[in-house]
């Protein structure tokens, strides 16, 4: 038997995003301690070594994924394409202070020279859009909105989630955010596309489409707080 095999459900959807919230929180303590503490290295490489160890989490436990073995038709896709450029619009309109949570300082790939190092950049969008948009969906649509509703949540289908639990999950979806409003009104969006259909691929198009948007508009703007 495979190792994944023997993982709970929820394991499963766990285990990718507590190490991507793991790594987070290595990044968070080794800025809070500075960078003279590891000299020589860049710490702004752990990022990377988010996305693959996450990466590789999710290809481990990939078979567990039914819910991701379902395709999109063209009208989902047209559907979570507007959604996700939506939610893009928005999240850079409501990067205001009374809309966000602390202070960002964001991720800046740039080197010495002021110039954006191509590696750092690609795999920030590459994480960001690719990356977090499965992991995320996975925690929060797929595992917490239904277990919120049951414990054996895998039973439970998207169309019957209780609005209670639709809400709740929006809300800490987004407050894990720096711009908090913003994350609640995608939380919302990306959530209901999955409640209405029923399929998981198409809150994480939009999510990734959001995401990818985001990062184009950041190299172009040189806006890194809201990486």
């Amino acid at each position: 038997m495979y190792p994944q095999k023997q993982l709970p459900a929820a394991w499963c959807r766990i285990l990718p995003y507590a190490i991507y919230l793991g790594f987070l929180a290595l990044e968070q303590l080794t800025a809070a301690l500075g960078s003279e503490q590891w000299p020589g290295f860049d710490l702004r490489w752990l990022y990377p070594a988010k996305v693959v160890t996450v990466l590789i989490a999710l290809l481990w436990l990939w078979p567990r994924y039914q819910e991701l073995r379902s395709s999109l038709k063209w009208l989902e896709v047209m559907q979570a394409t507007t959604a996700g450029i939506g939610v893009w619009v928005l999240w850079i309109a409501l990067d205001q202070e009374w809309a966000s949570l602390g202070e960002s300082s964001g991720f800046d790939p740039r080197g010495p020279d002021g110039h954006v190092l191509p590696p750092l950049a690609a795999f920030r969008v590459f994480g960001a859009a690719i990356v977090v948009p499965v992991v995320e969906e996975l925690f929060w649509r797929s595992f917490i909105m239904r277990w919120l509703v049951r414990q054996e949540f895998l039973t439970v289908e998207a169309a019957s989630v209780r609005l209670s639990a639709f809400l709740i999950t929006a809300v800490l979806f987004g407050m894990q955010h720096h711009l908090w409003v913003a994350g609640i009104v995608a939380g919302l969006i990306y959530g209901g596309l999955y409640v209405r259909t029923g399929n998981l691929w198409i809150s994480i198009l939009a999510h990734a489409v959001t995401n990818g948007a985001l990062g184009v508009w950041v190299l172009a703007n040189g806006q890194w707080r809201l990486w």
